[in-house]
C-alpha cells in the first residue's frame, strides 16, 4: 500500500508541475508587463509635458501682466503730467528812485 501511495503522490506532483504556464502564456505575460511599463512611461511623459505647459502659461501670464501694468502706468503718468506752462518774459526791474 505504501508503494501505491508513493507512486500516486509522485504522479500527482508530476501532473501539477506539468500544468504550469506554457511558452505562449509566458510570452503573453511578458508582453503584458512590457505594455504596462510603456503605458507608465507614456503617462509620465504626458505629465511632464502638462507641467511644462502650465509653467509656460504661468510665465506668459506674468509677462503679460507686467506689460499691461507698464502700459497702464505710462497712461496714468501721461494723464497726471501737467501741461507745460508758457514761459512769460520777466519784466526788467525798475531802478529805485533816490531821495
Amino acid at each position: 500500500m505504501k508503494k501505491v501511495l508513493s507512486i500516486l503522490l509522485v504522479a500527482g506532483m508530476a501532473s501539477l508541475v506539468a500544468c504550469g504556464p506554457s511558452a505562449e502564456e509566458k510570452a503573453a505575460a511578458e508582453k503584458a508587463k512590457q505594455d504596462s511599463i510603456a503605458n507608465v512611461e507614456k503617462v509620465k511623459q504626458d505629465s511632464i509635458t502638462a507641467v511644462a505647459a502650465a509653467e509656460k502659461a504661468k510665465a506668459d501670464s506674468i509677462a503679460n501682466a507686467g506689460a499691461e501694468k507698464a502700459k497702464a502706468d505710462s497712461i496714468a503718468a501721461a494723464a497726471k503730467k501737467p501741461a507745460p506752462k508758457a514761459k512769460v518774459a520777466a519784466k526788467p526791474a525798475k531802478p529805485a528812485k533816490k531821495k
